[in-house]
């Protein structure tokens, strides 16, 4: 090799030596900043997984400050036994005969024979669930706590507007019971994340659910699968998974607050279930406190909702509000003598248009009605012979 090639030669392999000299230098000298580094990604969680975190951490504590006041409602009844005998038969008198197997009733026995869901609203044992959980007067009631603790129970009221009813445990307590608070149903929002409890397939106690809220003041037919159903407005639609034997369970707020009582499912769809609005179910609960009943604040008019129809045929200047008539007997009155109604001076004819401010729209004069209370005095406005007026009326107790 030429003495100039081999100087040229001598430098590469000088430089290449002096880089990687320095390249590991640098890799001993910043050796520690990158293992700091590498360890701080690792440990620092991104907002997303934080905020995850956060949401589980809120779920986890609202099902354990709730799970120990939802209660697995169950159903006995005294069901005949039947057994199997055999009878002689021999009709000819000839052969000897043979023998025929036969059922016969031999008493009763009692078994459970149905189920649902519920939880308790005060220390001393008064229970929320279903109606239709709770519909045969024949049979007998009993709870069972989260803790395994049994107690037998009476039905206090069925709510006969309402798939609501109320149970009182009428054993005495081992100690004073967990219960839960209603929270605001009026304010929620679609999104808002939900947590159902209860006795799914009545077999599985306090079984959790987790969805959010995704329809609100939904009017749906019930059915109980026995040719029995009911009209039920203004409920709230989850995803959260309502199973059979959930009913009656709470639907809860991240503040393990009751929004709603679980109540239906929608056959033939997934994920979508209904629960009666908390602040409705309220006003049941604090009617059976007072007065031993479910009682009603009552006004004493017959209605019916304005529609399209009833504004073509009447010639109607308004189209909407409830519109104050007779029935079909002269017995049906649009206005009954002495109510509410009557004392303010509101007449057939008459249309109430808003009560409190909220217009008679989306929601009926019944539905607005429930959510008030006996005693407390409405403001309506009234389109009376063409003006439209405010008249202030306190609601009285419906008779039984």
């Amino acid at each position: 090799m030429e003495p100039g090639n081999m100087n040229i030669a001598k430098i590469i392999i000088v430089t290449s030596l002096t880089s990687v000299i320095i390249v590991l230098g640098l890799a001993y000298i910043g050796r520690d900043f990158l293992v700091g580094y590498v360890d701080s990604q690792r440990a620092v969680p991104t907002q997303e997984q934080t905020m995850q975190q956060t949401a589980n951490e809120q779920v986890v504590a609202t099902i354990e400050k709730v799970n120990p006041a939802v209660v697995s409602v169950v159903i006995t009844k005294d069901v005949p036994v039947y057994e199997q005998y055999y009878e002689s038969y021999d009709p000819w008198g000839i052969f000897g005969g043979f023998s025929i197997p036969r059922v016969r009733e031999n008493g009763t026995e009692e078994r459970e024979v149905g189920g649902g869901s519920g939880f308790i609203v005060s220390n001393d044992g008064l229970i929320v669930t279903n109606r239709h959980v709770v519909e045969d007067e024949n049979a007998r009631y009993s709870v069972l706590l989260n803790d395994g603790t049994s107690y037998k129970v009476a039905v206090l009221a069925r709510d006969a507007q309402l798939d609501i009813a109320i149970l009182k445990i009428d054993e005495p307590l081992e100690s004073a019971l967990t219960f839960v608070t209603f929270g605001d149903s009026e304010s929620l929002k679609l999104g808002e994340t939900v947590v159902a409890i209860g006795n799914a397939l009545a077999e599985f106690r306090n079984s959790v659910s987790v969805g959010v809220i995704s329809g609100l003041s939904r009017s749906i037919v019930a059915s109980d699968g026995m040719g029995h159903s009911e009209q039920l407005d203004q409920v709230i639609q989850t995803d959260a998974a309502i199973n059979p034997g959930n009913s009656g369970g709470p639907l809860l707020n991240l503040a393990g607050e009751v929004i709603g009582v679980n109540v239906a499912t929608s056959r033939g769809a997934d994920n979508i279930g209904f629960a009666l609005p908390a602040h409705v179910v309220k006003g049941v609960v604090e009617s059976v406190k007072e007065y031993g009943e479910i009682v009603r604040p009552f006004l004493g008019v017959r209605y019916a909702m304005v529609t399209k129809r009833i504004v073509e045929l009447n010639e109607l200047t308004i189209d909407y509000g409830a519109l104050v008539i007779s029935g079909e007997t002269k017995e049906e009155l649009a206005v009954m003598p002495g109510s509410p109604a009557d004392k303010v001076g509101i007449t057939e004819n008459d249309i109430i248009l808003s009560i409190d401010g909220e217009e008679l729209r989306e929601k009926d004069l019944a539905t607005v009605l429930r959510s008030k209370t006996v005693g407390q005095e409405i403001i309506l406005k009234v389109l009376q012979a063409g003006e439209e007026k405010e008249i202030r009326v306190k609601l009285e107790k419906a008779s039984n």
